[in-house]
């Protein structure tokens, strides 16, 4: 859109003083950035009605994107930057003596989400609608996220994250839209005159699902997709006065991300919360479809409906009913048009990750849809046992040792089943869901995770991207390929030494930022190693942890190291015992080291509380290192190693997930990679010969720094410290990180030689840059559009050309 600043400064005083009626110098900086937002929602407003618009008329076929998590970050920025009007609003801002980043800090980051799922399901949003595709996101309205976290003593206390405190700007209630959902009671099958079964349902449990809609604003070309949130409320004119109680049970669907499901409370819950979601978003697509075609026969021809990860995998029964029940289309037909409808992203290589439900509470909760599961199970098991056998199909069917299976039920009725990176998605055929594999061999295909570089570059690196457009243009800002240009800069030593200053001014910030939140005053010259993601065993920040221990210890035998200053984040799920007890020991490690003059002149250990994208924003940009270090053959694919490979950060990493296309991508020489291969792994397996007391037993460095864990060096860890010294050697070390630490130390010694030689650095940060963007999303989406969703992109500025 076109705006000029002095446009904008009009248009803003008079939104201000009409919300606050009041002059700017009176408003807080939230009312500012209140103001500020809801100028932002008029310049949209058109294009996004435009863009419905345009969909119904030309009767385009949608993608409808269903996913528990949203983590779509602030979005104020990010919707002035796609907008094209970023420059011009904070030109204005300045001359009015405000200060935008200030203002921009006042949005609290959305609580819809909380790892990589989430981010990823926000990254094709905005890539959808930045190449044109006519995609929608559905989820739930959560009204606190997943938790604060804070550190008490060196312990994870999860705070409420009670993000909706100010509202939530970008949001338009659509009451005219709600949608009832029915829970519980029973189901009666009575036959019509037509000859079909009538179902008649009674002493239901109803919840009104009240839609909220987001703008998602695409890059510069006119296009506004839609973001629709699921909100539980009490029905009304439902004939009965619900009590406080009542109603409560009903808020507590929408409340909270992820509850805890470590009782049979929390799993009801959360099994509520994904049928509320997917049931709503079901009959709200049929709906739409239903007000402008007379009959379902094309409904595929127009949907396709994608279901990331097993949490909405109920939207395969869900509208094989709403077909059925509401539509009276035969089982046949219904069974046809869902399965050329739905397809499905496994994001899990852990077989204890794979979703199922005890089918006691799962008929009790949703009876109908049971029903219908029931006989998705009987038709898969009369046409494929007699050509499979029975043992093999018992073992994947929908329905199995009391139980329904998600993933199965997922694979089963999509036409399109895919991992998010090549090792991932083989290993799936290979292992995961190698049966059905065997069965729908077509079904299987890889689909690697994507990232938005407008939020990370652009956005997030200000000095790069300034960097990046004085030397190569802007073409790179809409076309990321375009950044291989910088290849041919690989040899010119005042453009390295270029990078090297944008890097140490985004390091002055980051160091600035973590005086503000830990009062840790660290070395902006140090080398900063990173490693930013969920808690888990697998992702194996406990090898980080004990080579920063093996550190310590040389540095207090009087070894000289170029100083590296290690940054964590993460978030451990409130249930996650063995996490939350890792977390302890890496504060107290913290401690430990920055409390010691002698250490930390060459080693400083910082863990920022409650991780989430606006802080990844602060800390990608200033990384020198990407700890990418989980067990390989356990991460899907990983998004932190492509957005920290964009910022030029160099990748640590074992040969998992898409550290594999990335090393692939920028060669050999411009990653480290260390430790032991999927393959190594599964011959341990296999063999059942893997020791891990051998390793401890054998090498006396690993040696010293476990025994930390347990000798009273670290004070304040002696429970926790006895626990994971004991998984390690009484339980052997689930995730071989005693086989890969002489490895992982032996990378980590070639790149501190490497930091000694800046412009060599440079030159692998420039090689990592050029090639990022290959990992955009908006490639991604494209992929699944030509390949499973079968919808085309298209803009406006294409019928303008037409």
């Amino acid at each position: 859109m076109s705006l000029t600043k002095e446009q904008f400064i009009t248009e803003f005083k008079d939104i201000a003083l009409k919300l606050y009626a009041a002059p700017l110098d009176d408003l807080s900086t939230q009312q500012l950035y209140q103001a500020l937002a809801l100028l932002t929602r008029s310049y949209i407003g058109q294009p996004w009605a435009e863009t419905k618009k345009r969909y119904d008329q030309e009767e385009t076929k949608q993608v409808f994107y269903f996913s528990i998590e949203f983590l779509p970050g602030r979005l104020l920025q990010s919707n002035l930057l796609n907008l094209g009007i970023l420059s011009e609003v904070e030109a204005g801002l300045n001359e009015l003596g405000l200060r935008p980043q200030k203002i921009f800090d006042a949005e609290a980051d959305p609580g819809l989400g909380n790892g990589g799922l989430g981010r990823l399901a926000s990254a094709f949003m905005d890539a959808m609608a930045s190449v044109g595709m006519a995609g929608n996101g559905n989820g739930i309205r959560y009204q606190y996220g997943l938790f604060k976290q804070a550190f008490v003593n060196g312990y994870q206390v999860e705070l409420p994250d009670d993000w909706m405190r100010n509202g939530f700007a970008w949001e338009t209630r659509k009451e005219n839209r709600a949608v009832t959902v029915k829970f519980g009671g029973w189901v009666e099958l009575r036959p019509s005159r037509s000859g079909n079964l009538r179902v008649i349902y009674h002493n239901t449990d109803d919840v009104l699902a009240v839609p909220y809609d987001v703008a998602m604003v695409g890059y510069h070309n006119q296009v506004v997709n839609n973001l629709r949130l699921w909100s539980a409320e009490a029905p009304i004119n439902a004939g009965t006065d619900f009590t406080l109680e009542q109603k409560e049970r009903i808020n507590q669907i929408t409340q909270i991300l992820y509850p805890d499901d470590s009782d049979a409370s929390g799993k009801q819950l959360r099994l509520r919360q994904e049928y509320f979601f997917t049931s709503a978003g079901i009959q709200s697509i049929v709906r739409h479809y239903r007000r402008t075609h007379n009959s379902m026969a094309g409904f595929a021809d127009r949907v396709a409906i994608h279901i990331n990860d097993t949490h909405p995998a109920m939207a395969i029964p869900e509208l094989m009913r709403v077909l059925m029940d509401d539509e009276h289309v035969s089982w046949d037909e219904a069974w046809r048009i869902t399965l050329k409808v739905m397809s499905y992203t496994n994001h899990t290589l852990l077989s204890e990750a794979l979703e199922v439900w005890p089918i006691d509470m799962f008929s009790g909760m949703v009876p109908r849809i049971y029903q219908i599961i029931q006989e998705i199970d009987r038709r898969f098991r009369l046409v494929f046992v007699p050509q499979f056998g029975q043992a093999m199909i018992d073992r994947i069917a929908p329905l199995g040792n009391g139980q329904v299976r998600m993933a199965y039920l997922a694979s089963i009725g999509s036409h399109a089943i895919n991992g998010v990176a090549p090792i991932h998605s083989e290993l799936l055929k290979k292992d995961v869901l190698h049966d059905l594999y065997q069965i729908f061999p077509e079904r299987f295909n890889n689909k690697t995770n994507g990232i938005t570089p407008r939020r990370w570059i652009q956005i997030g690196d200000r000095p790069l991207s300034h960097l990046l457009d004085k030397k190569i243009g802007t073409t790179w800002r809409k076309n990321p390929l375009a950044l291989r240009q910088l290849h041919d800069f690989a040899d010119d030593t005042r453009f390295l030494d270029d990078l090297n200053a944008a890097k140490a001014e985004n390091k002055r910030a980051l160091a600035k930022y973590i005086d503000q939140v830990v009062h840790v005053k660290v070395d902006p010259d140090a080398i900063f190693d990173v490693q930013i993601k969920r808690l888990h065993a697998y992702k194996r920040q406990l090898l980080h942890v004990l080579g920063i221990l093996d550190a310590y210890l040389a540095i207090k035998r009087g070894e000289k190291r170029p100083k590296r200053l290690h940054i964590f984040g993460a978030k451990a799920a409130p249930s996650y015992v063995y996490a939350k007890e890792i977390i302890k020991v890496m504060n107290a490690v913290a401690d430990l080291v920055n409390g010691d003059p002698d250490v930390s002149k060459y080693l400083q250990v910082v863990f920022l509380p409650n991780y989430g994208v606006t802080m990844a924003e602060k800390i990608i940009p200033a990384a020198d290192i990407s700890e990418q270090i989980s067990t390989a053959g356990k991460e899907a694919s990983g998004t932190s190693n492509m957005k920290l490979m964009s910022a030029g950060a160099l990748t640590l990493a074992t040969l998992d997930g898409a550290n594999i296309e990335i090393k692939d991508a920028v060669g050999d020489d411009n990653v480290e990679i260390f430790g032991l291969t999927e393959e190594e792994i599964a011959g341990y397996y296999q063999r059942g010969d893997y020791h891990a007391r051998d390793f401890y037993d054998q090498d006396p460095r690993l040696h010293a720094a476990l025994d930390m864990l347990v000798n009273g060096q670290i004070p304040g860890i002696e429970t926790e410290g006895r626990d994971i010294f004991n998984s390690l050697l009484t339980y052997n070390d689930e995730y071989f990180v005693l086989a890969d630490f002489e490895s992982y130390l032996a990378a980590n010694e070639r790149l501190d030689k490497l930091y000694q030689q800046p412009r060599i650095w440079a030159k692998k940060a420039l090689a990592n840059i050029a090639e990022s963007g290959r990992f955009s999303a908006d490639f991604t989406v494209q992929r699944y559009g030509r390949e499973i969703w079968h919808v085309v992109a298209k803009t406006p500025e294409d019928d303008h050309e037409a």
